[in-house]
Protein backbone atom coordinates (compact mmCIF):
# COMPACT_ATOMS: atom_id res chain seq x y z
CA UNK A 1 0.00 0.00 0.00
CA UNK A 2 1.16 3.46 -0.64
CA UNK A 3 2.07 5.40 2.07
CA UNK A 4 1.20 9.13 2.13
CA UNK A 5 4.59 10.87 2.96
CA UNK A 6 4.82 12.01 6.65
CA UNK A 7 2.53 9.36 7.60
CA UNK A 8 3.51 7.16 10.20
CA UNK A 9 1.12 4.38 10.58
CA UNK A 10 -1.80 2.68 9.04
CA UNK A 11 -5.17 4.29 10.89
CA UNK A 12 -7.64 2.02 11.78
CA UNK A 13 -11.48 2.54 10.24
CA UNK A 14 -13.34 5.23 12.02
CA UNK A 15 -16.77 4.08 13.49
CA UNK A 16 -19.64 5.75 12.49
CA UNK A 17 -20.71 6.50 16.07
CA UNK A 18 -17.37 8.55 16.98
CA UNK A 19 -17.91 10.45 13.66
CA UNK A 20 -21.37 11.65 14.69
CA UNK A 21 -20.67 12.24 18.40
CA UNK A 22 -18.05 14.42 17.20
CA UNK A 23 -19.79 16.75 15.61
CA UNK A 24 -22.81 16.88 17.89
CA UNK A 25 -19.87 17.76 20.85
CA UNK A 26 -18.62 20.18 18.03
CA UNK A 27 -22.55 21.63 17.42
CA UNK A 28 -23.01 22.09 21.17
CA UNK A 29 -19.74 23.89 21.80
CA UNK A 30 -20.63 26.26 19.12
CA UNK A 31 -24.35 26.99 20.89
CA UNK A 32 -22.53 27.67 24.42
CA UNK A 33 -23.12 31.17 25.07
CA UNK A 34 -19.35 32.55 24.65
CA UNK A 35 -20.90 35.90 23.49
CA UNK A 36 -21.19 36.88 19.51
CA UNK A 37 -17.37 37.79 19.34
CA UNK A 38 -16.72 38.64 15.62
CA UNK A 39 -13.24 35.93 15.72
CA UNK A 40 -14.78 33.42 17.61
CA UNK A 41 -14.16 29.99 15.55
CA UNK A 42 -16.94 28.39 14.25
CA UNK A 43 -16.24 24.75 15.62
CA UNK A 44 -19.04 22.95 14.05
CA UNK A 45 -17.82 24.11 10.65
CA UNK A 46 -14.01 22.79 11.91
CA UNK A 47 -15.51 19.41 11.92
CA UNK A 48 -17.35 19.58 9.23
CA UNK A 49 -14.12 20.17 7.02
CA UNK A 50 -12.43 17.35 8.91
CA UNK A 51 -14.86 14.81 8.18
CA UNK A 52 -15.65 16.00 4.71
CA UNK A 53 -12.00 15.36 4.04
CA UNK A 54 -11.05 12.28 5.91
CA UNK A 55 -14.12 10.61 5.41
CA UNK A 56 -16.03 12.25 2.29
CA UNK A 57 -18.49 9.13 1.91
CA UNK A 58 -20.17 9.46 5.55
CA UNK A 59 -20.59 13.02 5.96
CA UNK A 60 -22.02 15.02 3.10
CA UNK A 61 -23.22 17.86 1.79
CA UNK A 62 -26.83 17.02 3.52
CA UNK A 63 -24.91 16.69 6.59
CA UNK A 64 -23.17 20.32 6.16
CA UNK A 65 -26.78 21.73 5.27
CA UNK A 66 -28.90 20.21 8.24
CA UNK A 67 -26.28 21.14 11.12
CA UNK A 68 -26.00 24.65 9.21
CA UNK A 69 -29.93 25.10 9.74
CA UNK A 70 -29.55 24.39 12.73
CA UNK A 71 -27.20 26.68 13.49
CA UNK A 72 -29.61 29.07 11.57
CA UNK A 73 -32.51 28.43 14.17
CA UNK A 74 -29.80 28.82 17.01
CA UNK A 75 -28.28 32.17 16.40
CA UNK A 76 -31.84 33.66 14.87
CA UNK A 77 -29.84 34.69 11.99
CA UNK A 78 -31.40 34.43 8.47
CA UNK A 79 -32.95 31.13 7.44
CA UNK A 80 -29.97 29.04 5.41
CA UNK A 81 -27.32 31.68 6.16
CA UNK A 82 -25.34 28.80 8.11
CA UNK A 83 -26.65 26.46 5.78
CA UNK A 84 -25.50 27.64 2.66
CA UNK A 85 -21.54 28.80 4.23
CA UNK A 86 -21.50 24.97 5.77
CA UNK A 87 -22.76 23.50 2.08
CA UNK A 88 -19.93 25.63 0.40
CA UNK A 89 -17.47 24.59 2.55
CA UNK A 90 -18.01 20.70 2.75
CA UNK A 91 -18.03 20.87 -1.01
CA UNK A 92 -14.94 22.38 -1.74
CA UNK A 93 -13.28 20.35 1.17
CA UNK A 94 -14.35 17.53 -0.34
CA UNK A 95 -13.08 18.29 -3.90
CA UNK A 96 -9.47 18.80 -2.42
CA UNK A 97 -9.18 15.93 -0.23
CA UNK A 98 -7.59 13.80 -2.00
CA UNK A 99 -4.82 16.16 -2.69
CA UNK A 100 -4.92 17.64 0.52
CA UNK A 101 -4.24 14.47 2.76
CA UNK A 102 -0.62 14.67 0.94
CA UNK A 103 0.36 16.93 2.77
CA UNK A 104 1.86 17.76 6.22
CA UNK A 105 -1.13 18.81 8.89
CA UNK A 106 0.36 22.56 8.56
CA UNK A 107 0.16 22.79 4.89
CA UNK A 108 -3.09 21.30 5.03
CA UNK A 109 -3.64 24.24 7.59
CA UNK A 110 -2.62 26.76 5.28
CA UNK A 111 -4.37 25.65 2.34
CA UNK A 112 -7.90 25.52 4.44
CA UNK A 113 -7.67 29.30 5.22
CA UNK A 114 -8.97 30.10 1.87
CA UNK A 115 -12.15 27.59 2.35
CA UNK A 116 -12.47 28.76 5.64
CA UNK A 117 -12.36 32.55 5.00
CA UNK A 118 -15.09 31.84 2.08
CA UNK A 119 -17.40 30.40 4.29
CA UNK A 120 -17.16 33.47 6.72
CA UNK A 121 -17.22 35.83 3.13
CA UNK A 122 -20.85 33.77 2.51
CA UNK A 123 -21.88 34.22 6.15
CA UNK A 124 -21.06 37.78 5.99
CA UNK A 125 -22.83 39.05 2.76
CA UNK A 126 -26.24 37.18 3.31
CA UNK A 127 -25.95 38.87 6.97
CA UNK A 128 -25.04 42.25 5.04
CA UNK A 129 -28.23 41.74 2.52
CA UNK A 130 -30.83 40.70 5.25
CA UNK A 131 -30.04 43.43 8.14
CA UNK A 132 -27.42 46.05 6.73
CA UNK A 133 -25.28 45.66 9.50
CA UNK A 134 -21.35 45.21 9.72
CA UNK A 135 -19.87 43.84 12.07
CA UNK A 136 -16.61 44.64 11.26
CA UNK A 137 -13.07 42.91 9.47
CA UNK A 138 -12.23 41.27 12.58
CA UNK A 139 -14.34 38.85 11.46
CA UNK A 140 -11.69 37.54 9.25
CA UNK A 141 -9.64 36.42 11.43
CA UNK A 142 -11.86 33.61 12.28
CA UNK A 143 -10.93 31.46 9.24
CA UNK A 144 -6.88 32.24 10.43
CA UNK A 145 -8.46 30.86 14.08
CA UNK A 146 -9.88 27.93 13.02
CA UNK A 147 -6.71 27.09 10.38
CA UNK A 148 -4.72 26.99 13.28
CA UNK A 149 -6.64 24.58 15.18
CA UNK A 150 -6.70 22.60 12.46
CA UNK A 151 -3.33 20.59 13.83
CA UNK A 152 -5.72 20.19 17.01
CA UNK A 153 -8.32 18.68 15.80
CA UNK A 154 -6.72 16.48 13.53
CA UNK A 155 -4.71 15.16 16.57
CA UNK A 156 -7.76 14.83 18.34
CA UNK A 157 -10.25 13.19 15.74
CA UNK A 158 -7.75 11.09 14.26
CA UNK A 159 -6.62 9.32 18.13
CA UNK A 160 -8.97 6.53 18.33
CA UNK A 161 -8.03 4.88 14.83
CA UNK A 162 -4.04 4.98 15.57
CA UNK A 163 -2.88 1.57 15.70
CA UNK A 164 -1.34 0.11 19.02
CA UNK A 165 2.55 0.76 18.37
CA UNK A 166 3.27 -2.95 19.49
CA UNK A 167 1.93 -5.49 17.33
CA UNK A 168 -0.04 -8.16 19.72
CA UNK A 169 -0.62 -11.90 18.81
CA UNK A 170 -3.82 -11.77 20.22
CA UNK A 171 -4.67 -8.29 17.98
CA UNK A 172 -5.15 -8.90 14.45
CA UNK A 173 -4.34 -5.60 12.94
Amino acid sequence: MIMRPGQEQLLLPVRPTFIWSSLAVALLLNLLPLGRLAWMPDLLALALVFWSVHQPARIGLGAAFVFGLVMDVHQSALLGQHALSYATLCFFAITLHRRLLWYPVLSQALQLVPLFAVSHLIELGIRMVGSGFFPGWQVMIAPVVEAALWPLATWLLLAPQRRAPEPDDNRPL
